[in-house]
């Protein structure tokens, strides 16, 4: 099996030992972004509802840098520190999917790195 690195520089740099993206055959695995602002590597400022559109923002681009898009997506994974963070999240979430929706899971959590309030990572089928 050969494995593909991705990255894309206009994402946030990995924080730790780990790729944006990885390709293994017609999978691409990305890893999960937080609202890192790709310029600056600091938190974007606003609400939950702007955290969470940075953290597509940032995925689209390691889906671009892939040759991907959000139609190729199978599964997203969100982790949100305030689980009543939910509606707005599949807010900004339906500017970017479409019917029919990925599988999705959506986990709450105690902390994310850098104190984001959100966190996701997906799964991409390439045809």
């Amino acid at each position: 099996m050969t494995r593909t690195i991705i990255h894309s520089d206009h994402a946030p740099k990995a924080i730790g030992p780990y790729s944006q993206a990885v390709r293994a055959g017609n999978t691409l695995y990305l890893s999960g972004q937080t609202p890192l602002v790709p310029a600056t590597g600091e938190l974007v400022a606003g609400d939950i509802g702007a955290q969470a559109r940075q953290v597509f923002e940032n995925l689209k681009a390691v889906l671009a840098a892939a040759g991907a898009s959000f139609e190729q997506v199978v599964r997203v994974g969100i982790y949100l520190t305030d689980l009543g963070d939910f509606a707005a999240v599949n807010e900004v979430m339906k500017q970017y999917f479409h019917e029919p929706y990925p599988a999705r899971s959506t986990i709450g959590v105690a902390a994310l790195p850098r104190g984001a309030q959100v966190e996701i990572d997906m799964v991409a089928v390439f045809d």
